[in-house]
C-alpha cells in the first residue's frame, strides 16, 4: 500500500479539518505606546502602523480593538528626559501620567486585561534596566525600586505585571511585596528569558529607552544559549510567576518549545519591534504579502508552544479574522 498524504490536503474543507495548530484573537496580547497630553496620536517612523497615544485618544484605540475582539492590552509609557532621573522615581509617583492613565483604562473598561511593564529604562536617565553606579547595573538595589514600581502600577489597576528587567530575584521580591500589602490577585508575567537581541530597534525608538553607554549584555540573555533559558524559568517558577515568556520571538521559537516541555506555566512570546517592522518593511516594498507573513509568522509563534503572543500585529490580526 502506498501512502499518500496529499489525501489530507486535497481541500480546503479537508485541510481546514486537520489542522494542527490555530491562531485565535484570545491568544493575543496588543502592546500599546502612551504619551502625555491630549489629542495625541503620533506614528511610531520605524513601526508602520504603530503610535503612541495620549490617554483620551488611547481609550478610543483600545475601544476599537474591543470591537475586533481583543481583551489584552500592555501599556508602555513614553516619557521626556525632563521627567527621567537616576532612581526612576517618576515610575512610583502617584500623580504621574502613566498610573493615571493606567486608572483610567480599568475605570472605562475593567472587563479588560491591563498589563504593564516593570523595569527602570523608561524613567531612567542612563536608559538601563537597572540602577547604575560605577559605570554597572547594580543588581539587588534595584529590586526595591522594580518593587515600588510593581506596588504603585497593581494600585493603578494592573492586572498583570511584566518584569521585563531580567534582574536576579526580582520575581520573588515583588512576589512577596505584592502579597503583602494585599495584591495576591495581581498576576506576574516574567520575562524568563529575555535575550540581549538587535530586534529591539523599533521598541527603543518609540520611547526613547536606548541605553545613554554601553549594552544591556550584563542581565539580558546571551542569544547564543538555550540552556540558561531553564535556570531562569527554574527560578520563575519558584519564585512565583504565573507566566514564563520568551522575548524575542521568531529567533527563539526553539526556546519557546524548551520551556513549553519542561514546565507547567502558560508560556508567552514576545513578537518583538524588529520583527514586526521586518514584515511591514517588505511588504510595503511589495517583497512580501502582509497577511500571509502576518499569519504565519502568529501561527510558527503558536506551535512552538506559546499560549499567549504578545504583538504589534495584534490589531491587524483581529480585522482580518472578524
Amino acid at each position: 500500500m502506498q501512502r499518500r498524504p496529499r489525501r489530507n490536503r486535497k481541500s480546503e474543507a479537508v485541510r481546514n479539518m486537520v489542522e494542527e495548530t490555530q491562531v485565535n484573537v484570545n491568544d493575543l496580547i496588543f502592546p500599546l505606546f502612551l504619551i502625555e497630553g491630549q489629542t495625541q496620536k503620533i506614528e511610531v517612523a520605524s513601526m508602520p502602523g504603530i503610535y503612541r497615544f495620549s490617554i483620551d485618544l488611547m481609550l478610543k484605540e483600545i475601544e476599537e480593538c474591543m470591537n475586533l475582539g481583543i481583551m489584552s492590552f500592555d501599556v508602555f509609557p513614553a516619557y521626556p528626559e525632563s521627567k527621567k532621573d537616576k532612581i526612576a522615581s517618576e515610575s512610583y509617583n502617584p500623580d504621574t501620567f502613566y498610573l493615571k492613565a493606567l486608572r483610567e483604562i480599568k475605570k472605562n473598561f475593567p472587563e479588560l486585561c491591563l498589563m504593564s511593564d516593570v523595569a527602570m529604562d523608561p524613567y531612567s536617565s542612563d536608559g538601563h534596566d537597572g540602577l547604575v553606579k560605577g559605570g554597572k547595573i547594580l543588581n539587588d538595589e534595584t529590586l526595591e525600586i522594580l518593587a515600588r514600581m510593581s506596588l504603585a502600577q497593581a494600585d493603578a489597576g494592573v492586572d498583570i505585571l511584566g518584569p521585563s528587567d531580567m534582574m536576579d530575584g526580582r520575581v520573588g521580591y515583588i512576589r512577596e511585596l505584592l502579597d503583602e500589602n494585599g495584591f495576591t490577585e495581581t498576576s506576574i508575567m516574567s520575562y524568563t528569558a529575555k535575550y540581549a537581541s538587535a530586534f529591539y530597534g523599533p521598541f527603543r525608538d518609540a520611547l526613547d529607552s536606548a541605553p545613554k553607554f554601553g549594552d544591556k549584555k550584563t542581565y539580558q540573555m546571551n542569544p547564543a544559549n538555550s540552556q540558561e533559558a531553564l535556570i531562569e524559568a527554574d527560578l520563575d517558577l519558584e519564585e512565583g510567576a504565573d507566566f514564563l515568556m520568551v522575548k524575542p520571538a521568531l529567533s527563539y521559537l526553539d526556546v519557546i518549545k524548551l520551556l513549553k516541555d519542561n514546565y507547567p506555566l502558560p508560556i508567552a512570546a514576545y513578537n518583538v519591534s524588529g520583527e514586526y517592522s521586518m514584515i511591514k518593511a517588505a511588504s510595503e516594498r511589495g517583497w512580501l504579502d502582509y497577511n500571509r507573513s502576518m499569519n504565519e509568522v502568529l501561527l510558527s509563534i503558536k506551535r512552538a508552544g506559546a499560549k499567549i503572543i504578545l504583538s504589534y500585529f495584534a490589531k491587524d490580526f483581529a480585522k482580518l479574522k472578524k
